[in-house]
């Protein structure tokens, strides 16, 4: 059963904005609370396919009705960012997605996608809904925003702002469970994401749109987005957790 979700603090943006410039002698002492790390393929995105390093932070200020990672909310114990630099680095890996729940509710992530993408040069994205405010993050890092439709539930918790925060490495990614949801998506890719210079996905929800009526709305309308499909999910469909 997911439980309602409690709306994040005002001070939480405040406080990972102070971090962004904290630096790495202090912040690397911080922790954050992991639901869990994993090394697995990348299943969406522009990095599909790509060997990555992945960091799932606990907690969420929503509660998506078609969420698949609902044990995230709760589960984790906490580690210093030096402890979780140091399992990044020794993966060998240089791809890196912290995910959550919803990773900007722990104001200690800014410190380490910075330290991870600016310091030690790693390709860093963080995988984030819409309610939270993006800008913390430092310009190294992709911003992958899940802006949610009306089939989530959570529609009206977004930040309108975000999107004007966004640069030409981020990505939007708008998750579709019917043809209402890609009817919004399409008033949203025509209207205020026309501008948007990165990639804008559209993911069908699995088990519940069927991805080849995605592929013909959009070609109908030849709407600049990219379709995908959750290669995870196609690769592991009977594993809930290290995909």
């Amino acid at each position: 059963m997911i439980t309602r979700a409690p709306r994040p603090s005002r001070g939480a943006a405040a406080t990972a904005a102070a971090r962004r410039a904290e630096p790495w002698s202090l912040a690397r002492t911080r922790t954050l609370r992991i639901a869990e790390t994993f090394v697995s393929l990348q299943g969406e995105g522009t990095r599909t396919g790509r060997p990555t390093f992945f960091v799932r932070l606990t907690g969420c200020a929503l509660r998506c009705r078609w969420c698949d990672t609902a044990w995230a909310f709760f589960e984790g114990h906490r580690r210093t960012l030096a402890a979780l630099e140091r399992e990044v680095l020794d993966s060998g890996l240089r791809h890196v997605c912290i995910t959550g729940g919803e990773p900007l509710l722990q104001p200690s992530v800014v410190p380490l996608a910075r330290r991870l993408a600016c310091d030690d040069r790693l390709d860093v994205v963080v995988e984030t809904g819409g309610d939270q405010d993006v800008s913390v993050l430092p310009e190294q890092v992709a911003r992958i925003v899940d802006i949610k439709l009306p089939g989530s539930g959570m529609a009206d918790r977004m930040d309108p702002a975000n999107i004007a925060r966004l640069g030409p490495r981020d990505e939007v990614k708008l998750v579709l469970a019917d043809r209402r949801d890609y009817e919004e998506a399409r008033r949203l890719v025509r209207g205020p994401l026309a501008g948007f210079p990165g990639e804008i996905l559209l993911s069908p929800v699995a088990g519940r749109l069927a991805p080849a009526d995605v592929a013909a709305w959009v070609l109908e309308d030849r709407l600049p987005v990219r379709v995908q499909i959750q290669l995870h999910r196609l690769l592991w469909p009977d594993r809930e957790r290290g995909t």
